[in-house]
């Protein structure tokens, strides 16, 4: 029922195949702390994902969904971000959706923040002064 009003399906188990080798393996810290995961890496994804499409609070994150708890998704959101994890799962999505002609160009958009000028442009001169000095 829950899953019905927040229309958030899960990641399918043939996607998580093809994601999962970007996630890094969980290292206990030699400090001590948590010893072991009790959710999935799978599960938080879909947590994360969760929280990100519905605009929740992440401590409102359903424990019915059995996602985990918002600030373990946070946690690996964090963690996963740290190393990397996300450019990476933006380029294997980006590689796959290409595979499907599932990419719709006409609406992509670029500009100055995205992509640096080209090398040997003309630097742009001082802007003129408009009133007297």
């Amino acid at each position: 029922m829950l899953r019905s009003r927040m229309s958030r399906a899960p990641v399918s188990k043939e996607l998580w195949q093809q994601l999962e080798p970007l996630i890094p393996p969980f290292v206990a810290s030699r400090k001590g702390g948590r010893r072991k995961r009790t959710i999935s890496d799978e599960a938080a994804l879909n947590g994360i994902l969760f929280v990100l499409q519905t605009g929740i609070a992440w401590e409102d994150l359903p424990q019915a969904l059995g996602y985990g708890s918002g600030m373990t998704c946070w946690r690996r959101l964090r963690d996963w971000n740290a190393a990397g994890v996300w450019e990476q799962l933006h380029q294997a999505m980006l590689v796959r959706l290409r595979e499907h002609d599932q990419i719709d160009w006409s609406r992509a958009s670029i500009d100055g923040s995205s992509v640096p000028s080209p090398r040997g442009a003309r630097k742009q001169g001082p802007t003129p002064r408009t009133e007297a000095s």
